[in-house]
């Protein structure tokens, strides 16, 4: 048994359907009863049906009512969120988002239902279309449609899908398309926490092109908003800063379970907000300078890709297992990496582990204090470069010239 889990043979192609398509069966049967349950689009525990999304919907109707700023007020917030279930009292959902990811939430200011379906009927396609992209084989979309980060996001009508699409699309195109590449970092900057290393990996690559059309994208949007909604709504966004890191991500005030950081986990723990801090900026550090020694190596471009994506979600105190979505994008880089040049040994088992774990995530860091979400991210992302170390380590004795054919 021990055997098939090194080679990976377990997991044959008749399985990479099976077992995807089994849960992607339950995962729709559990929507269906969940929605048929819920009263007035509230569910049996009190909470609106797309969670998360309630506060979007809040935001867009208080632009539409010409108050940019309100959202960023928590009071004013709630209230727009229970008038979408007609004054019933539903929990905050508060909105934390730039300026220029008010005007999505405007346009999605229809009645809430329609809305949430919208929603997710124009962002789950464009990360399918991503994934497709990057693996182009039949299994493909079962497998990303199954993945369990995919079923989360769903739940919590979150912005998962765009992140994926918009980071995936960016490195699908990175070389071919630079300036459109820049189009897509630029537009990714409404989650500014996984923009920490992009920037320096385009640095440290010389890819000035993709920095140019990134940096004008950013100030387009900014301006734009500027102009449209004023100051207030940019001096708002500024000052909730403030009421996001000490009660959301310092006081856990969302639960400790949701968020899959390092920071997180030391303070799950029990660690101290300071040790939390520097356990995070050491992790980010090193993610940091491993992936600029990724890029710089003569390495395949499918490992630096999973490793920008991977780093991204590693390198951020404040990732929710909805993130996770983005986990896919280094996924299926690896794995297209892998069928291509073969894969060594637990990597098929390991990479499995990494999929299922969005699955479980949430509940063992609830229940037992375990952040397994943490751990697969770190799995990937130590998979890739010990990858890319090895077929180095290989490819180094034949540019001196001393493996003959």
């Amino acid at each position: 048994m021990w055997r098939h889990v090194k080679s990976g043979a377990w997991l044959t192609r008749e399985r990479v359907r099976a077992y995807p398509l089994i849960l992607l069966a339950i995962s729709v049967a559990a929507t269906v009863v969940w929605i048929a349950l819920a009263d007035n689009l509230i569910d049996r525990n009190g909470k609106p049906i797309g969670t998360d999304f309630s506060s979007v919907w809040a935001a867009g109707t208080l632009v539409l009512d010409g108050e940019p700023a309100a959202p960023y007020d928590l009071e004013r917030q709630h209230e727009a969120e229970s008038r979408a279930f007609g004054g019933r009292e539903v929990p905050l959902f508060g909105w934390h988002y730039p300026p220029t990811f008010l005007v999505v939430a405007a346009a999605l200011a229809l009645p809430y239902g329609w809305a949430l379906a919208a929603w997710m009927a124009l962002t789950l396609p464009a990360y399918l279309l991503v994934i497709r992209r990057i693996v182009p084989r039949p299994e493909t979309l079962l497998v990303a449609l199954a993945f369990p980060a995919v079923y989360v996001n769903l739940a919590h009508g979150q912005n998962g899908f765009l992140s994926a699409a918009l980071l995936g699309g960016s490195l699908l195109v990175l070389d071919r398309r630079p300036k459109l590449a820049g189009v897509l970092i630029g537009l990714l900057a409404y989650k500014p926490q996984f923009g920490v290393l992009i920037p320096l990996v385009l640095i440290a690559t010389g890819r000035w092109t993709v920095i140019a059309a990134a940096a004008v994208t950013m100030l387009i949007t900014c301006a734009a908003t500027l102009a449209v909604f004023g100051p207030q709504a940019w001096l708002a966004f500024a000052e909730s800063l403030t009421f996001v890191r000490v009660v959301v991500l310092e006081g856990g005030d969302i639960g400790w379970q949701k968020i899959q950081s390092l920071f997180t986990a030391v303070m799950m723990w029990g660690g101290k907000v300071e040790i939390a801090y520097t356990a995070q900026i050491a992790l980010a550090l090193g993610v940091a300078t491993s992936l600029v020694w990724l890029w710089r190596r003569p390495a395949a471009y499918e490992l630096k890709a999973a490793g920008l994506a991977c780093a991204s979600l590693l390198a951020t105190p404040y990732v929710l297992d909805y993130d996770l979505v983005v986990l896919a994008v280094a996924i299926a880089f690896f794995v297209r990496y892998g069928l291509e040049h073969g894969f060594r040994d637990y990597e098929i088992s390991l990479l499995a582990f990494v999929w299922t774990t969005p699955l479980v995530a949430r509940n063992l860091a609830g229940t037992i204090g375990l952040p397994l979400g943490l751990a697969a991210m770190l799995t990937l992302y130590a998979l890739i470069l010990r990858r890319a170390a090895i077929d180095d380590a290989v490819a180094a004795p034949r540019a001196h010239g001393l493996v003959h054919a």
